[in-house]
C-alpha cells in the first residue's frame, strides 16, 4: 500500500511535532536495545532478543514520524513513510523484511537460529543508526 493509501484509510494522520514524546520516545528505544544487549544469545533467547531490537527501532521509527508531523499506526506504513515521504527506497526495504521476520516469530511462532539471530540484530542495529541520524539533523 502506498502513503496516501494509509491516510485515506487513517492509518496515517497528520500530527503535531512534540519534542517531549520524540525525546521519551528515543529514551525507550536505546533502553530496549540495552536490553537485548544483555541477553546471553541462546537457542530460547533468540526470539526475545529480536523482538527487543525490532521494538527499538519501532519506537526510533514513531519518533522520526512524528519529527515529521506524521503519527503511523501500522508498521506497515513505516515502509511507505521511509519510501515516500523520506525519498529513502532502499531503508524502507531493510525495514520491510526485518518487520516480515519480526511477524513471522510473534505472530507464527517461528524458529530463529542464533546465527540468524546475529546477522537480523546486525541489521536491526544498523537501520538503528540511520534513523537516529536522520532524526539527528
Amino acid at each position: 500500500m502506498d502513503w496516501e493509501s494509509y491516510k485515506k484509510e487513517n492509518i496515517v494522520k497528520e500530527a503535531k511535532v512534540d519534542l517531549n514524546l520524540i525525546n521519551s520516545l528515543i529514551k525507550s528505544s536505546s533502553k530496549k536495545f540495552s536490553t537485548q544487549k544483555i541477553l546471553e544469545l541462546t537457542e530460547e533467547t533468540a526470539s526475545s532478543k529480536i523482538t527487543l531490537a525490532y521494538d527499538s527501532l519501532g519506537e526510533l521509527l514513531e519518533a522520526l514520524s512524528i519529527s515529521k508531523g506524521y503519527k503511523v499506526y501500522n508498521h506497515g506504513a513505516y515502509c511507505a513513510f521511509l519510501k515516500e515521504i523520506l525519498k529513502d527506497s532502499e531503508l524502507g526495504d531493510k525495514f520491510n523484511n526485518i518487520r516480515k521476520i519480526r511477524n513471522a516469530i510473534n505472530y507464527y511462532g517461528k524458529d530463529i537460529s542464533k546465527q540468524e539471530t546475529e546477522h537480523i540484530i546486525s541489521e536491526i542495529s544498523e537501520l538503528i543508526k540511520k534513523i537516529r541520524t536522520i532524526l539527528s539533523t
